[in-house]
């Protein structure tokens, strides 16, 4: 693997990371397995292309995405809580619709906006300092977007800390926790999941805005597998750092996918004999990681009891 491809697996695996820390939410914090992730991340790709096609400023165009996400998600927590619908139907049903309501803000499959202006047209004295210190200019661009890339994620992830650390924030993760304790206790668990399931959409559609702009292309497809990905980033990070605060376990998010997007260029890059991993084995490469992932706590476990029982045989 070249270091243009390691730059850019860590450049990818922080800009995900956003869409990780939205699974996260619903997958480990509410306990809400949902799907609309699929789709609301084109959705995000797909309200900032327009935008910008149409000569909006691109930081407008972050929270106007973040909202359609939220809209997305309140979609989806609607149909499970008010109207009864299992949530995975009710998030299956969601992502269907927004593949059409994506095709529909674009007005085509996909928009290409190369030459338009992105927010990484705003910050050249980042490239300047990056060449000045020694970078090759060919590195440039990469390590831009990997420079802020890496500052929203933090700045997001300390937001995400300190909400999940506020009254509000506390019943949210005790709805995911046991759910019916805390309605005893006079919560509205209807509204902390919804809000839960919003925030964690707004973020993804967030990760979706970012990546057009990086890519220069929203497509209606780019959303198929984020799902995946999310959970393989959540687990890994998990296994990696086990037990955990919330401090924790959105670092180990964050870790996680950039784990993931480097193992995945790793892979890509491998070649063994004749044999050439090519980008059509990608769902086949996820789906080995998510299996390693969720088989190493286990497989760490049992190692450790291996240990301490020939520890203890031979004391």
């Amino acid at each position: 693997m070249t270091l243009y491809a390691a730059l850019g697996a860590i450049s990818q695996g922080l800009v995900y990371a956003l869409m990780a820390l939205g699974v996260y939410l619903t997958f480990r914090v509410l306990d809400f397995p949902d799907l609309t992730v699929d789709g609301s991340l084109p959705l995000g790709a797909a309200v900032a292309a327009v935008m910008i096609t149409k000569g909006i400023n691109p930081f407008v165009t972050l929270p106007v995405a973040f909202a359609a996400g939220m809209a997305a998600g309140f979609v989806t927590a609607f149909l499970s809580t008010n109207l009864k619908i299992l949530n995975l139907l009710a998030s299956i049903l969601t992502m269907i619709a927004l593949y059409s309501i994506n095709i529909r803000i674009m007005g085509r499959p996909n928009i290409p906006f190369i030459n338009e202006v992105t927010i990484f047209d705003y910050f050249p004295w980042i490239t300047k300092l990056i060449v000045s210190i020694g970078i090759p200019g060919r590195y440039a661009n990469i390590a831009l977007s990997l420079v802020i890339f890496l500052i929203v994620v933090i700045c997001i992830k300390f937001v995400l800390d300190f909400f999940l650390h506020t009254d509000l924030g506390l019943a949210m993760r005790a709805t995911g926790d046991n759910e019916s304790m805390i309605r005893a206790q006079g919560v509205n668990t209807h509204f902390t999941i919804m809000l839960g399931v919003a925030l964690s959409n707004g973020l993804v559609a967030l990760c979706g805005a970012l990546v057009a702009q990086d890519q220069g292309l929203a497509d209606v497809t780019m959303g198929v597998g984020t799902i995946v990905a999310g959970l393989a980033s959540v687990i890994i990070g998990e296994a990696l750092f086990g037990e955990m605060t919330v401090f924790r376990a959105t670092l180990g998010v964050i870790v996680g996918s950039v784990i993931y997007r480097l193992a995945i260029a790793f892979a890509l890059s491998l070649r063994i004999g004749d044999f050439v991993i090519s980008p059509s084995d990608l769902k086949l490469i996820t789906a080995m990681l998510v299996v390693f992932a969720l088989m190493f706590p286990e497989i760490r476990s049992r190692i450790k009891i291996g240990v301490l029982k020939r520890w203890g045989d031979g004391k």
